[in-house]
């Protein structure tokens, strides 16, 4: 389950620019709870998808910029806020209870495939990306948000980029890199808050079981270029719409528990 998890997850950062972090949870999730671990599942699912995101969101945006797509700008002037909003996501993560963080989860993935399958790339609502408080205040909050879901951001990142007139390859090679400024302060987090908790999974560090980061990095980083080769080759529009409808039935399946 865990490899298939991150084969998927990495085909899914080089095509959409996320993290795979939607798919990663879930199977964490449902691993452990399977294992008897039900208590801390959704915690230390999330901690491990950040993780993994790392590794993975490295791995996409370096292939996406030997395409010559990245804004580096645009990640440079983003990161800082997206890393202190994901920090204080974590942290606030550690205060929720398990099925509180799959309801979260939930209701989050339910409108984020809303908008993969209802949303066009040619909308827009202003010419370019907000800067000073604006930029501030969403920047922390699709950190917030991401933390929460154990995403990399890339979504919102790319809904973001989109909507303020960037095209939707740039958007997709730039917003990939949002995984790392979301994966390292909130992967620190999740190790720090879990220190002191006894009832975890073998081999885990606080809210971040090792064993599975390495399974699922090692084929998330591996198959994360095939991910870039079919974004440039394949149906955008199509491949959004599959994803959505994949996203609405994993929240479904994760309310439902």
């Amino acid at each position: 389950m865990l490899s298939g998890a991150g084969i998927v997850a990495g085909i899914l950062s080089g095509l959409f620019g996320v993290g795979g972090g939607a798919i990663i949870v879930p199977a964490v999730y449902f691993a452990l709870n399977n294992l008897g671990y039900d208590q801390m599942a959704m915690h230390v699912a999330l901690g491990t998808s950040l993780t993994v995101i790392i590794p993975t969101s490295v791995r996409s945006v370096l292939a996406h910029h030997k395409k010559g797509q990245v804004d580096w700008r645009v990640l440079a002037s983003w990161s800082p806020f997206i890393m202190l909003g994901a920090a204080l996501g974590i942290l606030l993560a550690s205060y929720i209870t398990a099925r509180g963080l799959a309801a979260i989860f939930s209701i989050l993935a339910f409108a984020l495939s809303v908008q993969l399958f209802w949303g066009r790339p040619e909308w827009t609502f202003a010419n370019d990306l907000p800067v000073g408080l604006k930029r501030l205040g969403i920047g922390s909050l699709i950190g917030s948000l991401s933390a929460l879901m154990g995403i990399g951001g890339g979504t919102f990142g790319v809904t973001l980029m989109t909507l303020c007139g960037r095209n939707s390859h740039q958007a997709v090679a730039t917003a990939a890199g949002f995984g790392v400024a979301v994966g390292v302060p909130a992967s620190i987090a999740a190790v720090a808050s879990g220190l002191q908790i006894s009832a975890l999974p073998p081999g885990s560090l606080g809210f971040v079981n090792i064993p599975a980061v390495v399974l699922i990095s090692v084929f998330s980083v591996a198959f994360a270029p095939l991910g870039v080769f079919f974004a440039h080759r394949l149906n955008a529009i199509l491949l959004r719409k599959l994803f959505g409808v994949f996203l609405s039935v994993v929240a479904v399946k994760m309310a439902l528990g």
